[in-house]
């Protein structure tokens, strides 16, 4: 409460009590205390508002109208916090969400619906965007990235981490063999993200051996699902997410490859703006996602 509010309080309390000391021990402080805010007042009005002497106190002309001005002011701050506090209490209103856009198509959206059908009092609006935005600028309460973070000043939480697979199509394996060693990819046409080029290299881990290839391709995108196409397509083998693979692997259009082996995963998080109390609609769809996806 401000020391405006806070003055206002003191002087509704000594004006209805039969003396300063009375108001005092209702607020619990000291009559001093009392007399201070009274007298702020009285100062930034110009003029008394409860004379006093030895035996009584009484209000001014002024004082009794000021009262109930300040009971209504009162009243109605009361009513603010009342509301603010039913806010914070009950997930509603609108609430703006941003991810990547396979990563929300694939795995958000099925959070999102089962969200929504919990709490039908928020309207949700899903951004999808692979650019970094500002959450404050782009009116955004909860984001998903991926990726590592910078320090921004974002609270963050972790999420599982985006899983990569290598995979290609029987028809390109049965042309080409199948590779049972990281460094047999070299011998393969790797499809790889155009702004790779010209130093694309694959990683691979098991146990303490780590393994590092240069890969060649004959086709590149700027895009992960146009890269699992060629490999549907028989044109290479790709190395991409498995939210992106795992459609393809389970129809049995492409075979995962090097199952053994470990590729880098990439780490993904859960951020919302620093507020110390955050609302309820923030508050519980973070937690409602790391459920299903920390």
């Amino acid at each position: 409460m401000s020391d405006k509010l806070r003055s206002m309080q003191v002087f509704v309390a000594a004006a209805t009590a039969p003396s300063f000391a009375a108001a005092a021990q209702t607020l619990d402080i000291s009559p001093v205390m009392v007399g201070k805010h009274v007298q702020a007042l009285e100062l930034e009005l110009g003029a008394r508002l409860i004379e006093r002497t030895t035996r009584r106190q009484a209000l001014t002309e002024i004082g009794a109208v000021y009262l109930e001005r300040c009971r209504d002011v009162l009243v109605g701050v009361e009513a603010a916090d009342r509301v603010a506090e039913h806010l914070r209490a009950e997930p509603q209103g609108s609430l703006r969400v941003s991810a990547p856009a396979t990563y929300g198509e694939q795995r958000l959206m099925p959070v999102i619906g089962a969200y929504a059908a919990l709490y039908p009092q928020v309207k949700l609006d899903l951004l999808l965007t692979n650019r970094v935005i500002d959450m404050a600028e782009e009116g955004v309460d909860v984001a998903i990235r991926s990726g590592a973070l910078v320090d921004s000043g974002l609270i963050a939480r972790p999420l599982r981490p985006g899983r990569v697979l290598l995979a290609a199509s029987p028809a390109y394996l049965k042309r080409h063999g199948t590779p049972r060693h990281p460094t047999d990819l070299e011998k393969h046409n790797c499809l790889v993200f155009s702004d790779w080029r010209p130093h694309a290299a694959w990683r691979f881990c098991k146990g303490g051996e780590q393994v590092e290839v240069a890969v060649r391709s004959a086709f590149t995108s700027n895009t992960g699902a146009s890269l699992v196409s060629a490999a549907i397509a028989g044109m290479g083998v790709a190395m991409q997410a498995d939210l992106l693979m795992e459609p393809a692997l389970k129809e049995g259009k492409l075979v995962r490859l090097l199952p053994k082996w470990e590729l880098p995963s990439r780490p993904m998080h859960i951020l919302r703006r620093p507020e110390a109390r955050p609302s309820a609609k923030v508050r519980s769809f973070v937690d409602f996602a790391l459920e299903r996806l920390g």
